[in-house]
């Protein structure tokens, strides 16, 4: 997958499993569209891991409805994934 530092088989020994409710899985497209939503629309140069953050962080919003909020993190930058091409005006 394309979306670095996380996927099956990744735990990092700081991650306290007991303070989460749920993984919810996000596609390579999924992450890789909502980053360059982000980008487009928000003005925010994020990575794909964030862009998979914010994708999950939509969903849970959706589930919760109006009226709720969702926190999340953008954990990094797009400025790696510029050579990527996914940020161009082809993509």
């Amino acid at each position: 997958h394309k979306i670095q530092g996380i996927g099956a088989g990744f735990v990092p020994d700081v991650l306290n499993t007991k303070i989460y409710d749920r993984v919810i899985k996000v596609t390579n497209d999924d992450a890789i569209a909502t980053a360059r939503d982000l980008a487009r629309k928000e003005g925010l140069l994020v990575g794909i891991s964030a862009g998979a953050n914010v994708f999950a962080a939509l969903q849970v919003a959706k589930e919760l409805g109006k009226g709720k909020k969702v926190v999340t993190i953008g954990c990094d930058t797009g400025e790696r994934y510029l050579s990527m091409g996914i940020f161009g005006p082809t993509s």
